[in-house]
């Protein structure tokens, strides 16, 4: 398994930003004649992540997850962190060319080696 990280530019300050999950989704309801306390809360998956940033980024996040998927898997690992992964190399390689090819250089992908990787031991939220 290869996995990398996903970055965009930040449409604001035109730097490598990728997103990360601060704190998961907590969804609640509203009922017209009585008090609901219940809330669940959730993770986010990768693809709802990624279209969570829709106007922040230089890129259209639809395209982004069209081209992502015909190569890779968009994945939150440890419920925080944006990654891609990859059955073999050459689908990350291919990856990288066809970002290129259809985004220039506002969206590209990062190899995570396990000296670089943020999480040695994580779980992968596959939601």
């Amino acid at each position: 398994m290869i996995r990398a990280k996903l970055w965009f530019r930040c449409a604001a300050m035109h730097d490598p930003v990728t997103p990360v999950v601060v704190r998961p989704a907590v969804i609640g309801w509203e009922a017209k004649k009585r008090r609901v306390d219940l809330t669940i809360e959730r993770a986010f998956t990768g693809e709802e992540l990624v279209r969570r940033m829709k106007g922040w980024v230089t890129a259209d996040p639809s395209k982004t997850i069209e081209v992502v998927d015909r190569f890779g898997r968009l994945k939150v690992l440890d419920d925080k962190d944006l990654v891609i992964e990859f059955e073999k190399t050459e689908d990350l390689k291919n990856l990288q060319g066809a970002l290129s090819e259809v985004f220039g250089g506002e969206v590209d992908v990062e190899e995570i080696t396990k000296a670089s990787s943020p999480h040695k031991k994580g779980s992968v939220s596959s939601n």
